[in-house]
């Protein structure tokens, strides 16, 4: 049963109030809901936010807008910008939230790896329901035709990383709520 409006918004002061802060790296394939998710999360705990596809170099971009799909070197470049991002965070003791598609494991150990004090929270959805949402939405240079490919690449994570795993299917208050709630948890 979902949540009032008014109980999802104390559920989620409650849960934020015992948040460990940490840095949290929101992945996903492209739809997922990181961006969205994000903010909320942002909103809610007050942490700096950074838009991982910001990050991306110019040439990265002029490939994807025009629907060719990133190789691993041309991805490589952005990973480290994420993960000098995540540096700062933690040299600074402070905690804050970055969204990276991260798909492969080998890219999660550049943007992660072993480094205590990030968090990695995997929003986890079917592949309509992606769709659905990617036809829905206008994004700066991600088509919908890449979709696939990201699926094809895409290696979850598995318990050794230490995941947060969210299905993408409920709303933004209650798939916030649930990160919330892991974060308030030992981990």
């Amino acid at each position: 049963m979902a949540l009032s409006p008014a109980d999802l918004a104390a559920a989620e002061s409650a849960a934020a109030a015992e948040a460990s802060p940490v840095v949290l790296v929101l992945m996903g394939v492209s739809g997922s809901g990181k961006s969205t998710i994000a903010l909320e999360l942002k909103r809610v705990l007050g942490w700096k936010f950074q838009e991982g596809d910001d990050l991306h170099p110019p040439a990265n971009v002029e490939k994807m807008r025009a629907g060719r799909p990133l190789t691993d070197a041309d991805r490589l470049p952005w990973l480290q910008s994420v993960a000098r991002w995540v540096d700062d965070r933690l040299a600074a003791h402070e905690p804050g939230i970055i969204t990276c598609s991260d798909l492969k494991r080998a890219y999660r150990d550049i943007t992660v790896g072993n480094r205590a004090g990030v968090r990695l929270v995997y929003l986890k959805g079917d592949e309509q329901v992606i769709h659905d949402r990617i036809i829905l939405r206008q994004h700066q240079y991600m088509p919908p035709t890449l979709l696939h490919s990201q699926l094809e690449t895409l290696e979850e994570p598995t318990p050794d990383e230490r995941p947060i795993v969210v299905t993408v299917h409920e709303t933004v208050g209650e798939t916030v709520l649930e990160i919330l709630r892991h974060l308030a948890a030992p981990a």
